[in-house]
């Protein structure tokens, strides 16, 4: 079942063109990355999806309806985690909750609710400023969630992350992924990060941006530890290096 849909969207920037002629489809519960170079036109895509800027032409459909320019409808995080340092964790994750008219105690209930399965047990009174960069991410992305459990974007999410933190939380992320189903869009500069998370990855070329590839990545999940040593790994990375334009 298509949950996002994105048609024939071209946006264009004093008098250039960024984006043209953009086409993907997100499906109910998939992780699909969207890869490219810098300057290519990802996040434009992204503001275009979130409703912040309005196309040239195309559209975007949630679940058959069309929200192009409508912003509200699916959630968005970006490359930090941007958790208020005056609020604890708790009430940083409830935010959206709160926002939308719930009352502070039940909101707080609410995403509490969560903390366990997204690894954030005893962290409900502590401050930003004490989380681990990791931590900050698995709190970030429960407060994604709670805003929308429909389609979530996800620009960069773990760019800031070092190598071991990042291996940490790729598999941390499957497995929540695995139990809450959310149906994710994810931008990344990063060939290993696009194969070890998607099941399917666009490829985003040229000047203007446009999608030129879809690489699926058939194994299942969840994926065995030494996937990313495997030669089907490599086959992939060399299928996407091949395809992609990095000069």
């Amino acid at each position: 079942m298509d949950k996002l849909v994105v048609e024939g969207v071209s946006k264009i920037f004093d008098g250039e063109a960024v984006i043209k002629d953009v086409n993907l489809v997100l499906r109910k519960g998939e992780i699909v990355c969207l890869l490219g170079v810098s300057g290519g036109g990802k996040t434009t895509i992204f503001n275009i999806i979130s409703g912040v800027i309005a196309p040239e032409e195309g559209r975007v459909l949630l679940d058959g309806t069309d929200i192009t320019g409508m912003p509200g409808n699916v959630s968005y995080m970006l490359q930090k985690d941007l958790l208020l340092p005056y609020k604890n964790i708790v009430d940083n994750v409830a935010l959206p909750l709160v926002i939308r008219g719930v009352k502070k105690k039940e909101a707080r209930r609410k995403a509490m609710e969560y903390f366990e399965e997204f690894g954030l047990t005893g962290t409900e009174k502590k401050y930003p400023i004490h989380l681990s960069g990791g931590m900050k991410q698995r709190a970030a992305l429960l407060r994604t969630y709670l805003f929308s459990d429909n389609v979530a974007l996800l620009d960069e999410p773990f760019s800031a992350l070092d190598t071991l933190t990042k291996a940490a939380i790729h598999e941390w992320y499957l497995g929540v992924m695995e139990q809450i189903h959310l149906s994710t869009l994810f931008i990344t500069h990063d060939i290993d990060e696009a194969i070890l998370l998607s099941d399917r990855v666009y490829l985003l070329n040229g000047t203007p941006g446009t999608i030129t590839d879809e690489i699926i990545i058939d194994v299942p999940k969840p994926r065995r530890k030494d996937f990313n040593l495997s030669e089907e790994f490599l086959a992939y990375k060399r299928e996407i290096v091949s395809k992609l334009e990095l000069s």
